[in-house]
């Protein structure tokens, strides 16, 4: 078939209407506009945030904050920072499917504890190494007698070093304690 010429001269296809929904416009409509069953106009605020091959974005954060607040906060938001907007409405859409109560503050807090676990484990690995090197210099000490240089590095600075971190060890092995303690409250 032909294609039909339309009053404005553009070919209006073989069933003569261009577009989808009789929008002269070839490009298929945003995620939103389909999703809503609506045109989608050349100034859609959603069109460059929602495209046609994402409908899954749009249809969770539609169904947690609405598309009209979701319109209202986009035209609020400056154009440069629409799509930080964007992204940070679909990652809390998706949080909130995933659990309808804490949402976001439920993958914080989750965050929250495993970087506490992980302070506590590199704490305990801490002590631990000056534990070590206390049980090394004071073996090189013994071995050194008088620490007059006979041993291997007994009377060098840096074996000497090792001696003044002694009170931290006390320190270290006391924040063990305390961080088992408070392992236990939380876990």
């Amino acid at each position: 078939m032909k294609d039909v010429v339309v009053a404005d001269g553009r070919a209006a296809g073989k069933h003569g209407h261009g577009g989808i929904g009789g929008s002269p416009s070839s490009t298929p409509p945003c995620a939103a506009c389909k999703m809503l069953r609506r045109r989608c106009s050349p100034g859609c605020v959603f069109a460059p945030y929602f495209p046609a091959g994402e409908p899954h974005r749009f249809a969770c954060v539609h169904k947690v904050f609405g598309a009209s607040n979701i319109s209202k906060l986009l035209q609020e938001v400056p154009v440069e920072h629409r799509g930080d907007a964007v992204s940070s409405l679909v990652y809390e859409a998706n949080a909130r499917m995933r659990d309808p109560i804490y949402g976001c503050v439920g993958a914080i807090t989750s965050l929250q504890r495993q970087v506490e676990s992980l302070q506590t484990q590199l704490a305990l690995a801490q002590a631990e190494m000056i534990r070590l090197r206390m049980a090394e210099a004071c073996a090189a000490a013994r071995r050194g007698g008088n620490g007059n240089g006979s041993s291997s590095g007994g009377g060098s600075p840096s074996s000497m070093s090792d001696f003044k971190t002694t009170p931290d060890l006390h320190v270290a092995v006391d924040q063990h304690n305390v961080m088992e303690e408070y392992a236990t409250l939380w876990y």
